[in-house]
């Protein structure tokens, strides 16, 4: 019983410490709303396919962006957020052009945007 005691306070204290670390910051984005991270990840992934010039993956991860962008803005009000949905359309619209590189800028300004969403 006492060996079931010891290991119990270990996996206790060991939780305790796992939950003081500070969040990173896409942790936080997450709790905060799960819109804004799943984003903030299509957004990146935007950015990835286009600097690799393959505009149609991006226009596929500028939609995602967008969608769960704009579930965001239903959920609360922000002006990064409303940055981030006018550059996710214009990566949209660019990339549907076969314009990489500008598509490429735009979802790059929403990435920006969508790390300073608080």
């Amino acid at each position: 019983m006492t060996r079931q005691i010891l290991i119990g306070a270990f996996v206790v204290g060991l939780m305790a410490g796992f939950l003081s670390l500070p969040l990173s910051q896409g942790m936080a984005l997450a709790a905060a709303n799960p819109h804004v991270g799943e984003a903030l990840t299509h957004a990146k992934e935007a950015v990835e396919h286009g600097k690799a010039g393959h505009a149609k993956e991006l226009v596929t991860h500028a939609e995602g962006a967008l969608m769960h962008a704009q579930g965001a803005q239903k959920d609360m009000k922000n002006p990064h957020l409303d940055g981030a949905v006018k550059s996710l359309k214009d990566a949209v619209e660019h990339g549907k052009a076969g314009h990489a590189d500008v598509a490429t800028k735009a979802a790059e300004d929403a990435v920006k945007h969508l790390g300073e969403v608080k």
